[in-house]
């Protein structure tokens, strides 16, 4: 918030007071406390949440003067922006909007600073029209700003340069003497990355060419494309930073390094091998700010959040996650021990690799190397006196003997599986040699999941389709309340709120707005989940050696609510839509 005159403060406290924001008291209590900490007023007043930012940076517009403009959710043209640089955006907290009148609209955190206005003025070389914004609404718009692939660009040009003043008989270029382009173009496609909230990216070297592509939202989307010759400066620059070797090229090397990007520090993991044309780099992201690991906030709900937490309640057994590569397992496990973290229990992690550092848990990186292995390392956790034991992954028959024995000598032991589905877990198990007996005897909760594209704050509603409503009833019509009296009890069952009655002609969906900052309407993601408990029934299946669908077959007659009628309801709640769903669940 911007520094603001005595003058502008009194008029600000007069507003706040008429218009029946704060009432007088509570300003003269918030004075007090201010002299007291020598805190600013209104910065007071926002920590404490007496008023919004949104709310005040419009009050104090009006008492300065200033016409105000709420940015939260304004999409900005690209050609707009690039009127003012990111760094100067960034530097002033202010962003162009557009013309107005002959003159260039720009909104800005501190708007009463002439000296700023001035600077920008004569930075754009155009006179300004000056509105006043939040800094939430400032950033968003900052956000939406295209990453510079100038310095991409400059680093192809420089190894084009090199290549063509070097005579070699082979024409083949491994190094180049300037690294620097190649460092700036290596940062602009991480900064990219980190801005556009994406997983991983992908360099994939075609015949040609050299592919580049971010998943986001679980989604790959095409970057750009390279020249060929820019490709062996850039696997090296990623292999010199990961301490690899840059003169292998046959076989497969893992690695990792951590960067700040976009503000923001982020672990790398590469991950390196030869393809038919080249090497293919596919670099994971971890963002290690603003995981919370909230059980709920993730998405669990109703009977799966309370078959759960049953099971972390228990003193000793196995709580497995399930799903492909990338469904959230590991984010699951982290949001399992953040759930239980006490002081007054010791948790033990063998992890590969340490996606998240968590206080107050000991957390063992696998290294195969030097004969740490998953196996080897559970071996010596549990001479480490632990309550809980959380094993990264079952890869094979050893670990999960050894996570089944430590579950049975008085562990709560949390892992994961590679299947489809939560049923698919103990005929796996099986498949690995464990008997019966012992699975039945020491898995107490199974989840499996996948993860949907949120729908982005951009939104319209509208009234489904012959095609979409019986699409929803015929998933979950039957758990669907039947009359309104029953709405309070079944929403409360299954952990949402309001649910529509069954045998509706439409229900209200909705669905995204896209725009370059929510591409397809989507933003962020949330999961799918089903959660299976392991119930006498259950146990007796195990120890028959059912099958998958005779497993999930029984544990739906019990009440499990399967990922894709988990997926229904979040349509109906609108976080998601049908076409996520579909596309998640396909074949489940």
């Amino acid at each position: 918030m911007a520094l603001l005159t005595d003058e502008i403060q009194k008029n600000l406290k007069t507003l706040l007071a008429e218009e029946g924001l704060v009432s007088a008291s509570v300003i003269k209590e918030y004075e007090k406390r201010s002299k007291a900490d020598a805190a600013p007023f209104v910065g007071t007043l926002l920590k404490d949440g007496i008023v919004s930012n949104e709310t005040m940076t419009h009050c104090i517009a009006y008492v300065s003067g200033v016409p105000y403009v709420n940015l939260a959710d304004v999409p900005i043209d690209q050609k707009i922006l690039s009127l003012l640089q990111l760094e100067i955006a960034e530097r002033f907290m202010a962003v162009p909007l557009g013309e107005v009148s002959g003159r260039l609209a720009v909104a800005m955190l501190d708007a009463n600073n002439i000296q700023a206005v001035d600077f920008l003025a004569n930075k754009i070389a155009r006179p300004l029209k000056v509105y006043m914004a939040s800094e939430v609404g400032i950033r968003n718009v900052i956000a939406q700003y295209k990453t510079d692939f100038s310095s991409v660009d400059a680093a192809v040009d420089a190894v084009q340069t090199e290549k063509d003043q070097t005579a070699q008989a082979s024409g083949d270029v491994k190094t180049i003497v300037q690294d620097s382009p190649i460092s700036r173009a290596l940062s602009t496609i991480l900064e990219n990355a980190v801005r556009s909230k994406a997983s991983d990216i992908h360099i994939e070297p075609m015949e040609t060419q050299l592919k580049i592509r971010d998943r986001v939202d679980g989604v790959l989307r095409e970057i750009m494309q390279l020249p060929k010759s820019i490709e062996p400066a850039l696997v090296s620059r990623i292999k010199i930073l990961a301490n690899l070797k840059i003169d292998e090229h046959r076989v497969p090397q893992d690695g990792q390094f951590a960067v700040v990007a976009a503000g923001k520090e982020v672990d790398l993991r590469i991950s390196i091998s030869p393809v038919v044309w080249g090497e293919q780099v596919v670099i994971r992201l971890l963002d290690k700010t603003g995981n919370s690991f909230d059980i709920e906030e993730m998405g669990y709900a109703g009977r799966a959040l309370r078959t759960i937490r049953k099971g972390l309640q228990k003193p000793n057994g196995m709580i497995i996650t399930s799903g492909p590569t990338g469904s959230g397992k590991s984010t699951s496990l982290y949001a399992l021990v953040q759930e239980i973290k006490d002081e007054s229990i010791n948790i033990v992690t063998l992890e590969d690799p340490v996606e998240y550092k968590m206080k107050g848990v000991n957390q063992i990186q696998v290294n195969p190397d030097v004969g740490l292995t998953f196996a080897n390392g559970l071996r010596s956790i549990l001479r480490q006196d632990p309550n809980v034991v959380m094993v990264g992954e079952i890869r094979d028959k050893e670990t999960a003997e050894l996570a089944v024995q430590a579950a049975l000598t008085g562990h709560l032991v949390f892992t994961t599986l590679h299947t489809n589905s939560a049923a698919g877990v103990l005929p796996r198990l099986l498949d690995m040699g464990i008997e019966p007996f012992l699975i039945a005897s020491t898995v107490n909760t199974i989840i499996g999941q996948r993860l949907v594209r949120r729908v982005a704050s951009e939104r319209e509603t509208y009234q489904s389709n012959e095609i979409e409503t019986k699409s929803i009833l015929d998933n979950i019509g039957h758990l669907l309340p039947k009359t309104k009296a029953e709405v309070a009890k079944v929403s409360e069952d299954l952990g949402y709120e309001d649910l529509p009655l069954a045998g509706q002609s439409a229900y209200t969906l909705v669905k995204g707005i896209d725009s370059p900052r929510t591409p397809g309407g989507y933003s962020g993601r949330v999961g799918l989940y089903e959660v299976i408990d392991m119930t006498e029934e259950i146990q007796n299946l195990v120890i028959q050696r059912a099958t998958s669908p005779q497993i999930e077959k029984v544990a739906i007659q019990q009440g499990l609510v399967t990922m894709r009628q988990d997926g229904y309801f979040k349509v109906l709640q609108g976080l998601t839509t049908i076409d996520e769903v579909n596309r998640v669940s396909a074949g489940l």
